[in-house]
């Protein structure tokens, strides 16, 4: 599977003018009313129709998407923000019942059927979907909730703490919980849980405001909760809520008293009389932390490097990102927290957002984010717009699985030989304790839609029963009962991306299949995981995973299989 890299990073139109951008609806109006008035008479004329509205919707998609990442990159830029405010609240407004006519026009032409069990098939799912929960009352409502979404990032970039008379941002500062003084650690978290506690009625109060107003679209659009709205609107045709409860399951059954064990081993390492909240990410042999890189520089040319002895066509992708400037890596004060990459659909070459602070959690990052970055390289070249946007399951395997294949050649950030072990034990460890975490945020998110006239007291007390579920019973919250109670504010997805997180733990199953095959077979496995990427979604969720020699499945009995694979994987790099 080869990648074209030729079109990439350029504005190839056929339908726009030349001089296209988007100042006002006035630049895109003229372009939607063609479309609706446009006659079709065969399946070519159709197939052009679709052709000329994804050259526009790809045109749109990059503009907004520019006008985010400049946004989370300066949080504090109010023009920057203004810009992106304007597009939510004056442009898509526009956009979303024009989108309406076209789809239903779509649907209703006779030559679409054709389309029925081919490439296509998920595209007309999804546009049914979206014809079928289409309200007009729902527009200016949507446009209010995604402004709104945004202010978590302003409250969140703006926080930081003073350390050694230096101004640290809380990503910069949580570096610091990997200190082998323990002193140094509990004063770091409580600096950090301190000030984040400073926002908490802030952030309650902008939750509340999230979950009242997604209800009302839900309820506008027939549904009896935004939960079940949400999986129309995700477009989950191929799992059910009852499938995340059996995830929720599995995770309580499988993983849960895995980390227990673990937990228990570290508080014996140790040898402390608790395990506190500060402990948890400290090397316990008392070891400092594993530095793969000084600078962001160097954190991209060894990732460069690392890609290269895998496939030099997955580097090559990554040097494109870097040749066009799509990276911004450091963190600073102003500037959102997290990290994503941002497909961009008219010119391919993906924005890759993080905030390094020079750990081992970075590198992750970065190769994380780089797993999308080729997804994305390697959907370019799809007719479509709309096959070129996989669901969050596909994307996050894609990812998920770029981050344990390159494990295999991280001696290019990490050269001492023990360094690297303690490396690959940490990022394995923190699979198995990532998973608890998923189903918890998953569960919660259930509950708060569920019931969504609940009071902030109800959902502190049910966050904390759902907590109880999933968390080892090793750490010792004395004290900072609080804090535990109002660690669901960090998580950026409850308050940007609703149900948009269990979709790590998902693909993290199937990411574990993919590295046991490039254990075995490394040039099959690259080859498997190029072709499935390649696939964007034209094909169902099970068939994707198939082709990357994975399952999509997270019943108990898959989880145990791959767990027993993964803590194998570590008992071999600890003996």
């Amino acid at each position: 599977m080869s990648i074209a890299f030729e079109n990439l990073g350029k504005v190839i139109t056929r339908y726009l003018k030349k001089d296209f951008e988007i100042l006002t609806w006035d630049n895109l109006e003229e372009y939607y009313l063609d479309l609706a008035q446009r006659e079709i008479n065969s399946l070519n004329d159709l197939t052009r129709w679709l052709e000329d509205r994804s050259e526009l919707e790809s045109a749109t998609q990059e503009n907004l998407a520019w006008r985010y990442i400049r946004m989370s990159c300066d949080t504090a830029n109010e023009k920057i923000s203004e810009d992106y405010s304007f597009f939510v609240r004056e442009i898509e407004p526009k956009i979303a019942p024009q989108d309406n006519i076209l789809n239903q026009k779509f649907l209703a032409c006779t030559f679409s059927a054709e389309l029925k069990d081919t490439a296509y098939n998920n595209y007309l799912r999804s546009v049914r979907q979206r014809v079928e929960i289409f309200r007009e009352e729902n527009i200016p409502l949507i446009a209010e909730l995604q402004d709104m979404q945004q202010q978590f990032s302003t409250i969140s970039g703006s926080q930081t703490v003073m350390h050694d008379g230096q101004e640290l941002t809380l990503q910069q500062a949580s570096a610091l919980l990997r200190h082998t003084n323990r002193s140094v650690r509990e004063g770091i978290y409580n600096l950090i849980t301190t000030r984040r506690l400073q926002d908490k009625e802030k952030l309650d109060e902008l939750y509340s405001k999230l979950i009242t107003l997604r209800h009302k679209i839900a309820l506008n659009a027939g549904f009896k909760n935004y939960r079940d709205y949400a999986f129309a609107a995700l477009n989950r045709f191929d799992y059910t809520v009852n499938n995340c409860f059996h995830f929720h399951g599995s995770i309580s059954s499988e993983i849960v008293p895995l980390t227990t064990k673990m937990d228990m081993q570290r508080l014996t390492q140790l040898g402390y009389p608790s395990l506190k909240p500060w402990d948890t990410v400290v090397d316990p042999s008392g070891k400092p932390p594993v530095k793969p890189f000084a600078t962001a520089a160097e954190m991209v040319s060894k990732t460069i490097e690392c890609l290269h002895e895998i496939d030099p066509q997955l580097a090559e992708c990554i040097t494109y990102l870097e040749k066009l400037n799509r990276l911004d890596l450091e963190s600073r004060k102003g500037k959102a927290p997290g990290g994503y990459n941002y497909p961009l659909y008219q010119t391919g070459v993906p924005f890759i957002f993080m905030n390094n602070t020079g750990q081992l959690r970075d590198l992750v990052t970065m190769v994380h984010e780089c797993g999308h970055a080729v997804h994305s390289v390697l959907t370019h070249g799809l007719p479509f717009y709309e096959l070129k946007s996989c669901p969050s399951e596909v994307a996050e395997l894609a990812s998920m699985s770029m981050e344990l294949i390159t494990m295999e050649h991280w001696h290019h950030f990490i050269t001492d030989a023990e360094e690297l072990r303690r490396a690959k034990i940490e990022h394995l460890k923190g699979i198995i304790e990532i998973l608890p975490w998923i189903a918890t945020v998953d569960a919660f998110q259930h509950w708060v839609y569920e019931n969504p006239t609940h009071s902030t007291m109800e959902r502190e007390e049910n966050w904390n029963r759902i907590y109880e579920n999933f968390a080892s019973p090793v750490i010792d919250w004395t004290g900072f009962e609080k804090v535990k109670t109002n660690t669901w504010q960090k998580q950026i997805h409850i308050f940007d991306s609703p149900f948009y997180y269990i979709e790590y733990g998902m693909a993290q199953l199937g990411a574990l299949a993919v590295w046991k095959n490039y254990k075995q077979d490394p040039d099959k496995c690259i080859a498997d995981y190029k072709a499935a990427l390649s696939l964007g979604y034209t094909k169902s969720i099970g068939d994707i995973y198939s082709t990357a020699g994975a399952r999509f499945d997270f019943s108990s009995g898959y989880i145990h299989e791959l767990t027993g694979f993964l803590s194998e994987e570590i008992k071999k790099l600890t003996q």
